[in-house]
């Protein structure tokens, strides 16, 4: 399917095409890994003509956006040349939701730039050591942060994340979900479902309005004070909040319909005795390790894609992606991995890898 895709896509380029295409930056899209669950990408077709436009060369794999509803025939359409998988690891730049496996990172150019989301596969060796030896600088997008502190990848995914545990949780409920039949939302006579939210952060307040806007009547619990008060002023009045406490805990887990679980603001674990206080038709989910915006790729991609055309904009003018990390703390921010350096001290200290100052390093090369 490759081969015949590279054959129709694959237009004759006269000299002067070649020669644009040497002095540009090439971006290169890369498919989802088969065997994985990832479904999420990074560049819509029209996000992707826009980038083309600013001076980048895009090439993608062949079949790399059929997850997000786009055929090859509509990047084509936006100036994306589609190429086999070996040619576009050979990018200057990479992108791919999950990091790359160590196998696919060695066949990366020396001292390319991959661009991705953080993901426990850099605690594993054989990745670290594949980039070690690459030369490769690898950024993580979702801890990056924009010129005015916020952390818009990250906050863009945990957003449509928590929205679409609601829809998970709705589903659930319904009758084609195996669920008891129900809305969540109540009508004339019948009370809303109760939505018992537990943990802190975008997700779980995406999640908490979302689930109002449904109709339910929904509670956030967490052990902080403070993550509770701004979730009511970003969910408004009809957010009912409330500490961790056993006794009410209990009973709020005792009448939910539906119960969500993420990260709380300090260490909790659910305590597993509360589950015979569960209804037994009750819906459950962990909002993080289901990742809910797998379902919705098409909406991830058109997300992300608004960001990453001024994220590259920014890249092209500052004279590359070098240059960017030098000048731009929130870039600086995402770095794991250096011109084939560890920089991450987190993974460092797992793996027992020294790792070098970023700062010097950026310093140095400039």
């Amino acid at each position: 399917m490759a081969n015949n895709s590279e054959q129709v896509f694959m237009p004759e380029e006269n000299p002067q095409m070649i020669q644009e295409r040497k002095s540009a930056i090439r971006l290169g899209l890369v498919a989802n890994d088969s065997e994985s669950e990832e479904t999420r990408f990074l560049l819509t077709p029209e996000a992707s003509g826009m980038v083309s436009s600013m001076g980048y060369e895009i090439v993608m794999e062949s079949g790399a956006s059929i997850d997000i509803s786009y055929s090859d025939e509509d990047y084509v359409e936006n100036d994306v040349r589609i190429a086999l998988r070996d040619e576009v690891l050979q990018s200057d730049i990479v992108l791919s939701v999950r990091p790359l496996s160590a196998a696919d990172v060695r066949k990366m150019k020396s001292g390319a730039t991959l661009l991705c989301l953080f993901d426990s596969a850099f605690f594993e060796p054989g990745l670290v050591d594949a980039m070690l030896e690459s030369k490769v600088t690898c950024v993580c997008l979702d801890n990056m942060y924009s010129s005015n502190g916020v952390s818009i990848f990250a906050n863009i995914l945990d957003e449509i994340d928590g929205r679409a545990a609601v829809m998970y949780a709705q589903e659930g409920l319904s009758f084609l979900g195996e669920g008891k039949g129900v809305l969540l939302a109540g009508v004339a006579g019948i009370n809303p479902c109760e939505v018992l939210i537990i943990g802190e952060g975008c997700r779980v307040q995406s999640a908490a309005k979302a689930a109002i806007a449904a109709g339910a009547k929904v509670t956030l619990m967490d052990n902080d004070v403070s993550s509770l008060a701004e979730a009511e002023a970003y969910c408004g009045d009809r957010l009912y909040t409330a500490c961790i406490h056993p006794r009410v805990l209990y009973n709020k887990v005792k009448s939910a319909d539906v119960i969500m679980l993420d990260r709380c603001t300090r260490t909790f674990e659910f305590p597993k005795q509360l589950s015979v206080a569960m209804k037994e038709s009750v819906y459950l989910i962990d909002i993080e390790d289901t990742k809910p915006s797998l379902s919705v790729p098409r909406t991830v991609a058109m997300a992300i894609s608004n960001v990453m055309i001024n994220f590259l904009n920014e890249c092209l003018l500052k004279g590359g992606m070098s240059q960017m990390i030098a000048t731009t703390e929130g870039v600086k921010a995402g770095v794991v991995m250096y011109r084939g350096k560890l920089v991450d001290k987190l993974i460092g200290m797992h793996l027992g890898i020294p790792c070098v100052d970023l700062n010097m390093m950026s310093a140095g090369s400039n």
